[in-house]
């Protein structure tokens, strides 16, 4: 595997785009997971939850993010029925109550993929869940537990996790999501190093 671990000496992060396997989950270039308690080249096992593909969604990781050891991604089989009168799972259960196997999905209620977008920030042990879209640039506080959509350059935080601010203001929000600087060319992002992380975006070229 390419580049799987970033730094020299350093087993404890790795580049997820090189780890990933399944069909269902996508991750771009240079995002990165730093586990100090579990192998991160496990991070499908460990990370990804009630992923199954009999559900049909999907994992997709933007370019760039940064993910906290501990972070879940919890996808639709954690959910539960709540149309039904009672939380039990009995379409799991088919063969005890005899039930059709093809209606096991409606077991649980399907809220569709989980997106995170690029240039993202996951903090530790956080917990996104099924359907929420997390836009480019957000940052994700740790332990927080994301039940909607993140604008992007937002900071959220808490149990459940609401907006605090916003990390710029409107014009700087508007240029950097127009600029998309992850999609440029490795040499252009480079060069641009210095302005980017000096927060000087007047000076990107």
């Amino acid at each position: 595997m390419r580049n799987v671990y970033p730094r020299d000496n350093d087993t404890r992060t790795v580049y997820l785009k090189d780890v990933v396997t399944a069909p269902n989950i996508s991750v771009g270039a240079y995002t990165m997971y730093n586990d100090f308690v579990d192998d991160p080249t496990c991070f499908e096992k460990n990370n990804v939850l009630y992923h199954y593909p009999v559900n049909g969604d999907a994992l997709r990781i933007g370019k760039f993010c940064s993910i906290a050891c501990g972070a879940k991604f919890i996808l639709t089989s954690a959910n539960h029925a709540m149309r039904s009168l009672s939380t039990y799972p009995f379409p799991i259960f088919f063969e005890e109550w005899g039930l059709d196997v093809k209606d096991i999905t409606s077991a649980w209620d399907n809220k569709g993929d989980i997106v995170v977008g690029n240039d993202v920030w996951i903090g530790y042990q956080a917990v996104i869940l099924s359907g929420v879209r997390i836009g480019d640039g957000a940052i994700i506080g740790a332990r927080a537990v994301v039940t909607k959509d993140v604008q992007p350059y937002a900071i959220v935080g808490g149990v459940p996790a609401k907006e605090i601010r916003k990390r710029f203001d409107d014009k700087t929000l508007g240029k950097l999501l127009e600029l998309r600087w992850w999609d440029w060319p490795y040499e252009r992002i480079k060069s641009n190093l210095p302005a980017l992380m000096d927060g000087r975006i007047d000076d990107l070229r």
